[in-house]
């Protein structure tokens, strides 16, 4: 297998997003009160050439989020606490074709969840089956989807996902998990918080994990810490899930590759294990 990170822009966004402060609800607040922003982040996707078919997983952000109008003018949080930073050339599609990928040539889709900034990119891929947990696609619906930031109405018109249902295949701690490939070496786990139905893709090969953990946290330091991001859906069950993550890397050699950390992908060419 040949795995490649694949960046489409930058986002900036509030420090305490990162470092969540205060408890429930206050942690959005204090986000979107907050007047410190971060350095801009990477926006990775990331490409598996797989003897079984090319895989994605998310598709970063599209270039249209810097139109006037794009984001909803009553929430704010797109409004007062993000800022991306990308052009059309940077979108995920381009970033592909460099590395001799075509948008068509993908066979499956994987959605971490359903932020703009995982599914910003999906209309390049109609022809690839999409995948996303069930949880996750329920929670999308009806106002409180929008509440929730979700924004279905700039979603593809086709979107048709195949929504899995985990089995009781344990791996390590986690106690579900969802086999995508025949091989058995790519899989699905749930890694509920940062959104309801949050998903996580873990390559085993070699005696190596690759752990594509989405926005479970946004550094591989903030997952060593345990700190719960500042817009995550579900307090407890981020917690929770970080204390998996903890776990596994502790029992397997783990390189772990968040969507948003600058150092991920030196740390994919590198193979970079966690050190506990």
């Amino acid at each position: 297998m040949r795995i490649h990170a694949v960046q489409s822009g930058l986002v900036t966004i509030k420090t305490c997003q990162c470092y969540s402060k205060g408890h429930g609800a206050m942690r959005l607040v204090n986000t979107i009160l907050d007047r410190n922003w971060t350095d801009p982040l990477p926006i990775y996707s990331w490409a598996i050439e797989h003897p079984e078919g090319i895989i994605l997983i998310d598709t970063g952000e599209t270039a249209r989020t810097l139109e006037p109008g794009y984001f909803p003018w009553w929430n704010p949080y797109f409004q007062l606490s993000i800022k991306p930073c990308l052009q059309p050339e940077d979108e995920v599609n381009f970033r592909l074709r460099a590395l001799g990928i075509e948008p068509n040539d993908v066979r499956w889709v994987i959605l971490t969840h359903l932020h703009t900034d995982h599914i910003g990119g999906l209309h390049h891929f109609p022809n690839a089956e999409i995948i996303v947990s069930r949880r996750e696609y329920e929670l999308t619906g009806g106002w409180r989807g929008q509440l929730r930031g979700y924004l279905t109405q700039r979603w593809p018109e086709w979107l048709n996902p195949h929504l899995i249902e985990y089995e009781p295949q344990p791996i390590g701690p986690f106690l579900e998990s969802y086999p995508l490939t025949k091989a058995g070496d790519v899989k699905l786990i749930p890694t509920e918080g940062h959104t309801g139905g949050h998903l996580s893709v873990l390559v085993q090969a070699d005696g190596l994990s690759l752990f594509f953990a989405g926005d479970a946290s946004y550094t591989q330091q903030l997952m060593l810490d345990q700190i719960v991001d500042g817009v995550a859906q579900d307090e407890e069950k981020s917690r929770q899930t970080l204390k998996l993550i903890l776990q596994y890397i502790q029992e397997f050699p783990t390189v772990y590759l968040p969507s948003h950390d600058p150092d991920a992908a030196h740390r994919l060419a590198e193979q970079i294990i966690v050190s506990v």
